[in-house]
């Protein structure tokens, strides 16, 4: 399942997996859902907009790799999928970001992709209106 996510993710594609039970999609798969305890081979794009579901701001640099502080950590709930990614959120001051900001994927220079996650280098806001609380609670 990883390595299928990966694949995609190199295809600039994300892909989840759904539950064939409950019809959750999950990101990035498991190959089994954890409620229902079924293997899930049915993969499914998801989109590269989603919504901030929950986020830190993060105000230590505790690595040279980190980003200029502040930054922010969120929990982006992608369209399509039902789990969350922990991902950064830039393109907006950190005082900004909220639960419900609309964001899209900002993918890095196709050149430097690898099977990696670190292909998305971050969300930021799309324009959009924010989500409604209704859509995400269940996420937050």
């Amino acid at each position: 399942a990883q390595s299928r996510y990966l694949q995609g993710l190199m295809e600039g594609k994300i892909r989840g997996q759904r539950c064939p039970v409950c019809k959750k999609v999950y990101l990035p798969p498991r190959g089994s859902c954890p409620t229902d305890g079924v293997p899930t081979e049915e993969e499914v794009e998801v989109a590269e907009t989603g919504t901030v579901t929950t986020f830190c701001v993060v105000n230590i640099a505790f690595s040279d790799r980190a980003p200029e502080v502040p930054y922010v950590c969120g929990q982006v709930l992608l369209d399509g999928a039902d789990t969350a990614l922990l991902a950064l959120v830039a393109g907006i001051k950190a005082e900004e970001c909220r639960m419900g900001l609309r964001v899209k994927a900002v993918w890095m220079p196709r050149d430097e992709w690898t099977y990696s996650s670190e292909n998305i280098k971050w969300f930021e806001p799309t324009g959009e209106p924010d989500a409604d609380y209704e859509t995400y609670k269940a996420y937050a």
